[in-house]
């Protein structure tokens, strides 16, 4: 995505109607993720302009997307959509632009200024010639050799390492606010975004990191918060929330 325009989209999907539409379309996960049905819900609603990265809160807090498309831009895409997607999407009410929040956000960053966060990933690394994911605090035990190894320091040192190699800040400190091993449903090379017929269910740490960071470069760390960080970024992990930094 470029990061020529960037703006948040908050929208409160309809927990009834999306597990509705999920089960229609086959898309429900037996471990209780949405980050496939979801993508595949913004696929349906804006094509190829869905809004990512995302990160589904819950059904009281409602979805966060970046998006380079404001508001108008969304709504003529919405406008095409199927009726049953816009309502899943929580975009079926009355109002100029539907049931969507859509504010412009900042593009240019003052460079050593400190900024809270939390992000939600899946700290994984990619091994040998195949490419096999595996868990980032799995490998580091295994390098180990049955030494102590704390979680949530080899997340947060995994995390470090990955804006290390992406740019664009720094991290300050981080802790690990969450942690659990998800299940998550990915489409295999046969099949389409909707159909789970021909996809698989992979297990791996699923953690959100909070702390603070801190801009190094501009126009790399806008960069940053439009692609968003680590891998599965089409499916609810890695985007930035950002807020003001702790006194």
């Amino acid at each position: 995505m470029s990061s020529e325009s960037l703006y948040l989209l908050h929208t409160q999907p309809d927990p009834q109607r999306l597990a509705a539409w999920a089960a229609r379309h086959r898309l429900l996960d037996k471990e209780g993720d949405l980050g496939y049905a979801l993508h595949a819900l913004l696929h349906a609603a804006f094509g190829e302009q869905a809004p990512q990265p995302f990160r589904y809160l819950d059904a009281e807090q409602g979805l966060l997307a970046y998006t380079c498309l404001d508001a108008t831009g969304l709504a003529q895409l919405v406008a095409l959509a199927e009726p049953d997607v816009a309502a899943a999407l929580g975009l079926g009410q009355t109002g100029q632009h539907g049931g969507m929040n859509v504010r412009p956000f900042p593009t240019q960053w003052a460079v050593g200024h400190t900024l809270g966060f939390e992000v939600r990933v899946r700290p994984i690394i990619r091994e040998g010639k195949t490419g096999r994911e595996r868990d980032a605090f799995l490998a580091a035990a295994e390098k180990a050799q049955g030494g102590a190894l704390d979680r949530g320091e080899v997340y947060v040192q995994w995390l470090r390492d990955l804006l290390a190699r992406q740019g664009g800040a720094e991290l300050v400190d981080a802790r690990m606010a969450r942690y659990q091993q998800l299940g998550v449903t990915r489409r295999s090379q046969k099949g389409s975004a909707d159909d789970v017929r021909h996809s698989r269910l992979v297990n791996g740490p699923d953690a959100v990191l909070a702390g603070q960071l801190r801009v190094t470069n501009s126009q790399a760390f806008a960069q940053l918060l439009a692609n968003g960080l680590g891998r599965h970024r089409a499916f609810g992990f890695g985007l930035l929330l950002l807020r003001p930094a702790r006194g």
